[in-house]
């Protein structure tokens, strides 16, 4: 199959394409910086420069593929985030939310593409109210954080013209918090640091996801799933309460500190306070039934000890598979690709 890889350098990109050659996909795989050209073609993808906000160049570099499947994973989250100006770090994410859609819509619909696949978020998008862990059928946060309006704006544009595209069967992957290759592993330097706080009763509930499947979850969608969204998670929704002390104790930290909600809202802002102490987690039911799709780190206990081990180990993050398992074990995107872990600008 052919397939056009927009935003190819991006931490899932990076363990996308090489799973999407070994399957035997003839891969262009598109990167904004000249330089990284010689990385892509390493992975085995024949690569593409490409501003994903110049419809000019999406369009030509689109065409020149001619591609089955279009896959948008385009975000420009690299330099981190700013909790307290959290819309103002997105700012060209969410561009590459909105124009950027759109750009390539028009240009898989002029090649002739069957399918488009791209990535979404959920994690601090979820309604803030109700149960502990949300479907696809619950609606996104209806009054989110001052700070994180315009991003959540983008997100709801991307699931509401993807799937409707005409002429494709859009889908769109809202991949929870990455950890893993390719990402900064935030979570666990923060948490080793002691600079991740339990906040109030630390009840905001995170979802995460290795990159290795957020990658897997994708070249799933190339040829399973109705046009929709669907959660791509691990199948374990936790609250802060209860995996920050966890991931402290696991990794030799010290307990992490704990501050009234008045405190935090004072030192790190609203977006801060919500992500620590309100957000909801995400099911995963829908992809496991539909795209066929389970979770190789079925559970963030396991997958942060092996991404531990990996880096201590002085390996790529998430390569100490065997050592992650046998020990029983704020920056898409951290909350990747919508949030705070960054993807990359690809």
């Amino acid at each position: 199959m052919r397939i056009f890889v927009a935003g190819a350098a991006g931490a899932i990109g990076q363990r996308l394409v090489p799973q999407l050659v070994a399957a035997g996909h003839q891969v262009t795989a598109s990167t904004r910086r000249p330089d990284g050209q010689a990385r892509l073609r390493a992975m085995g993808a024949e690569p593409a420069v490409m501003d994903g906000l110049d419809p000019a160049a999406v369009g030509e570099a689109v065409a020149r593929a001619r591609p089955e499947v279009v896959i948008h994973q385009m975000t420009a989250l690299a330099g981190g985030t700013d909790l307290r100006h959290f819309d103002r770090s997105f700012a060209v994410t969410n561009r590459l939310r909105t124009e950027g859609t759109d750009h390539l819509l028009a240009a898989a619909t002029a090649a002739g593409a069957r399918r488009f696949i791209a990535q979404g978020f959920t994690g601090w998008s979820n309604i803030r109210s109700g149960g502990p862990v949300k479907t696809e059928q619950d609606p996104l946060d209806p009054d989110p954080p001052a700070n994180q309006r315009q991003t959540l704006a983008g997100i709801r544009y991307l699931e509401n013209v993807v799937p409707g595209a005409p002429g494709l069967e859009g889908i769109v992957l809202r991949y929870g918090a990455l950890y893993g290759p390719g990402t900064a592993n935030e979570v666990l330097g923060l948490t080793r640091q002691r600079k991740l706080p339990l906040v109030g009763e630390a009840g905001g509930v995170w979802s995460f996801l290795h990159t290795d499947d957020a990658a897997a979850a994708t070249v799933a969608a190339l040829t399973r799933g109705r046009p929709g969204v669907y959660n791509i998670t691990d199948d374990e929704p936790a609250k802060v309460a209860d995996w920050l002390p966890w991931l402290a104790r696991e990794l030799g930290a010290k307990p992490p500190m704990r501050l009234p909600v008045w405190l935090a809202r004072l030192a790190a802002g609203e977006v801060a306070v919500s992500v620590l102490t309100q957000i909801r987690g995400s099911s995963n039911a829908k992809a496991r039934a539909e795209l066929d799709w389970v979770p190789s780190w079925a559970s963030w206990r396991q997958g942060f000890l092996a991404v531990d081990a990996a880096e201590r180990a002085g390996g790529p993050a998430g390569a100490a598979r065997t050592a992650g398992k046998a020990s029983g074990g704020m920056a898409s995107g951290g909350m990747a690709s919508g949030g705070m872990d960054s993807s990359g600008h690809s």
